[in-house]
């Protein structure tokens, strides 16, 4: 008589072999020599009040871009439904978060095997949603930089079904360990950081990011090296705008940001699941995992900074949008922009609009 998995939903021979899907987390963790306390110690308290801190604030800047992106015509295109997707992934990534930090500490020992794996599927969605839209920002900024275009010439149809890409793949890596990769059934083969999870999983995971990181680095490094030859060869002419240098110049510190903070925000994490995915026994990897998750959280709120804030048209969106009280009897248009001659000419060389330039 086959044994349904509690966890995947998948009928399993009950002899082939053992399975403990009856077992509490606490087993699993005892298992991979993961501590889980009973008590709240002071670091946990910490970690906790650290955590919802960032998480609120992670939800409110991202829910501040999906706003403005909604009101604000003129960031119809897109380069923009991709920052927004990027804000509802970090927005996802938030929430996840939250979750956790409501279901960690002491409280791990409650959880069943089905919240337990609920708590990390939502992680492991929310973040891959986000990386994997870094990377579609990334090759869609490569793009009109380099065939010197205002906007993409992608259509709205060919972004949503991007977006849509993005989500089914993010799915599918965060839900996979639920609905088979995990340990369950071969207790040898757990991880330590999460002691539901196979080995085999975590590098995958890992591997499959670092290769994304890969990408994105040649990618905007491509952009750096493309943008600071532009500028040295255009600053040997006098006669070019200035409007074009002020452009050149943005871009290469924003793509300076975006790679020092996702490099900075990501890889720590990246090469800890790594380690413990191939299963190392001289890295203490338990002794950073929270940290370094939480770096990876904070990178959620840097994307809303960086990638909307430091474009005017967006900073003027956020100010209309907190003083809404002191605009309530006004209606909100947004600002239209009319070039003269000499604008268009530049703009259109440079392939960079001012609301697109330090994007």
């Amino acid at each position: 008589m086959p044994a349904l998995d509690a966890v995947g939903g998948a009928f399993r021979p009950a002899a082939m072999k053992q399975c403990f899907y009856n077992e509490t987390v606490g087993f699993f963790y005892n298992n991979s020599r993961k501590e889980l306390t009973t008590y709240w110690r002071t670091k946990d308290v910490l970690v906790v009040a650290l955590g919802l801190t960032v998480s609120v604030i992670v939800l409110l800047t991202n829910l501040l871009v999906i706003t403005a992106i909604i009101i604000n015509r003129r960031f119809h295109y897109p380069i923009y439904y991709l920052l927004g997707n990027l804000a509802a992934a970090d927005l996802f990534a938030g929430i996840a978060y939250m979750f956790l930090m409501f279901h960690t500490g002491p409280r791990t020992a409650e959880l069943s095997l089905k919240t337990w794996f609920i708590r990390q599927s939502l992680l492991d969605t929310s973040l891959t949603a986000s990386v994997v839209n870094l990377l579609a920002i990334a090759v869609e900024r490569h793009q009109t930089v380099f065939t010197m275009q205002l906007h993409s010439k992608m259509s709205n149809q060919r972004v949503m079904i991007l977006i849509f890409c993005i989500w089914v793949t993010a799915l599918l890596l965060g839900l996979i360990p639920s609905y088979g990769w995990h340990c369950l059934c071969a207790l040898e083969k757990c991880s330590s950081m999460a002691p539901l999870y196979s080995r085999s999983y975590l590098t995958f995971w890992a591997i499959s990011n670092l290769v994304i990181f890969l990408i994105m680095v040649v990618v905007y490094t491509h952009i750096f090296i493309y943008v600071k030859r532009k500028m040295t060869r255009m600053s040997k002419h006098t006669s070019f705008h200035p409007r074009y240098k002020e452009t050149m110049i943005s871009l290469v510190k924003t793509v300076t940001i975006i790679l020092s903070a996702f490099v900075i925000c990501w890889t720590p994490g990246q090469v800890v699941l790594l380690l413990d995915g191939l299963g190392c026994k001289s890295c203490n990897v338990l002794a950073v995992e929270k940290y370094v998750l939480l770096l990876a959280e904070i990178n959620s709120l840097i994307n809303a900074i960086v990638y909307s804030y430091r474009d005017s048209e967006m900073r003027s969106t956020f100010r209309r949008i907190l003083c809404f009280v002191c605009y309530r009897n006004s209606k909100y248009t947004p600002t239209v922009v009319k070039l003269n001659t000499t604008d268009r000419r530049t703009l259109s060389q440079n392939g960079h609009f001012t609301v697109d330039s330090s994007i």
